[in-house]
């Protein structure tokens, strides 16, 4: 699952609770109405209003909740946009609500990134101690403690859900509303939204509610248990044979994981490649490598029916017209993700849905209803948690900047096997596609001195540059650490510098980043 800087692992979102409150916020609560006639300003006063004097108490009388609330910015999930975007607004002056019906953090926090590249920790420890004998360490067994495998990577993230709460309850401005919201219309200029039991009145809301697990048309998938990127940390058994449909990021990384915990592995997917949006060599060098740990692909298989039995599920596929069924455990479906748009009463309001039910967006954020903007996976695009935090900045500037910072963006990404893909910008098949006269760099791992000092050597680099112009339009390092060395190619791309700049630049020895630099010096 590839995702990014804003974890909640401590190095970001850690700070959230020292964040300096604003003081003139501190006791002041929603203005309650029973009417949004006495709203102290009119719509042309969003985005230069000043926070007006707010009472907590009068949200309560005899104990009973408000019917009533009124606010600014009405932002819709706790996720890595949501949250950033949430204490700046306040601290900008605004009268903010956040509602989350469930954890605050999002997907990464909470079953994502964290818990995941938690257990790929765990896993890759086990990995490292079957083959200490490489390093001349003598391990006669290494054991798997599966639910402690699991248990290490939650209470990760519940350090993390922990710190994110407490940056709210030191608040009362950004309010945290806990319950699933759903607009109901527009009156007089403010969005009406059901958050609970509660109306809320916003000028101004921020969509940020993720996706979830798509179902795939498979029969009898409704009647069986599955295992999904949701769930998959509360099921404490290890599985004899895990079955995924679908092989994307998901299936790869949690297939590796469960693979190196013990567990057979079986990926089914109808593509004729894993990961059929990068360029086939480099998903063929991974998929290989893969394959000696002893995960098993089948590709160009279509998952038609599922059953489950005494022993586990299962899968019965077609490839080429032909039928056959495979027999697991456990079956876990990793075949996309599914927007949370289907129950927030959209229509009501006019915001305009993809047939996938995708928000449609602009490069501000903005939606088809203006005064109504979406962030994170629901905009489209790349969904990853650092694309997300990025929506946080872009509509930090539409809000209350200059609003130069849009969507057009350099996104870099990881596939977090190992070892790791880190991907930036078009593959070399998107750029011949898009007619541009490219030159091809490559570097084997196995040539590089830190890569053997560490017996590391497996994967490679491969950067896409416009002959023309000699800018990286690409790259692709699968390495170990490639999500780190991949940010080399990035920063270059950012700066709109040739390749040059990092082929004379000097790199420091011995590194796993000179093999990088030598990508680039290949074209020489």
């Amino acid at each position: 699952m590839p995702e990014g800087r804003p974890s909640g692992s401590g190095d970001w979102w850690g700070s959230i609770p020292s964040l300096p409150t604003n003081k003139t916020s501190q006791g002041r609560g929603f203005r309650v109405s029973r009417s949004p006639a006495t709203r102290p300003c009119s719509p042309s006063d969003v985005g230069m209003i000043q926070r007006p004097e707010m009472s907590r108490s009068a949200g309560r009388r005899a104990g009973k909740k408000t019917e009533t609330q009124t606010c600014d910015f009405l932002i819709v999930g706790g996720g890595q946009a949501g949250i950033p975007l949430a204490q700046h607004l306040a601290k900008a002056g605004h009268r903010v609500a956040l509602a989350e019906r469930r954890h605050l953090g999002g997907s990464c926090v909470n079953f994502g990134c964290t818990p995941t590249k938690a257990v790929i920790a765990s896993a890759r420890a086990a990995f490292q101690a079957r083959r200490g004998a490489v390093f001349g360490l003598r391990i006669p067994t290494v054991e798997v403690d599966f639910p402690a495998v699991l248990d290490r990577a939650r209470s990760i993230l519940m350090q993390s859900r922990a710190s994110l709460r407490r940056g709210f309850e030191q608040s009362d401005n950004p309010r945290l509303l806990r319950g699933h919201a759903r607009f109901t219309g527009r009156r007089d200029g403010d969005f009406h939204v059901k958050v609970g039991d509660q109306t809320i009145l916003a000028r101004q809301v921020v969509l940020d509610t993720g996706t979830r697990t798509g179902r795939p048309d498979v029969e009898g998938l409704d009647k069986v248990p599955y295992l999904e990127a949701g769930n998959w940390l509360d099921h404490p058994e290890l599985p004899d044979h895990v079955v995924f449909i679908g092989g994307g990021y998901i299936a790869l990384e949690m297939g590796q994981f469960y693979c190196r915990m013990g567990s057979r592995v079986t990926i089914v997917d109808p593509a004729g490649s894993a990961l059929d949006q990068e360029d086939p060599d480099v998903v063929l060098l991974l998929q290989r490598l893969l394959e000696a740990e002893g995960l098993q692909f089948r590709l160009g298989s279509r998952a038609t029916r599922v059953e489950a039995g005494r022993r586990g599920v299962t899968v019965h596929v077609e490839t080429d017209g032909h039928a056959d069924a495979i027999r697991g455990t456990h079956l876990f479906v990793a075949a996309g993700r599914q927007p949370n748009t289907d129950d927030l009463g959209l229509k009501t309001v006019g915001v305009k849905l993809r047939k996938d039910g995708i928000v449609e967006t602009d490069e501000r954020l903005a939606t088809s209803v203006p005064g109504i903007w979406a962030a994170g996976d629901i905009r489209g695009g790349p969904m990853f948690t650092h694309t997300a935090w990025d929506d946080f900045r872009v509509l930090q500037s539409q809000l209350t900047g200059d609003g130069s910072r849009t969507t057009r963006r350099v996104v870099p990404y990881a596939i977090y096997t190992d070892p790791e893909l880190g991907r930036v910008g078009m593959t070399e098949g998107e750029a011949r596609a898009a007619g541009v006269r490219v030159k091809i760099g490559r570097f084997e791992m196995r040539d590089n001195g830190k890569a053997r000092e560490l017996s590391e050597t497996q994967g490679s680099v491969k950067v896409v540059v416009d002959a023309t112009t000699d800018l990286v339009l690409g790259a692709a390092v699968l390495s170990a650490e490639g999500s780190e060395l991949v940010h080399i190619f990035v920063a270059l791309m950012n700066a709109k510098a040739p390749y040059s700049v990092l082929r004379d630049s000097i790199q420091i020895h011995p590194t796993l980043s000179e093999g990088v630099q030598s990508a680039v010096a290949s074209f020489e």
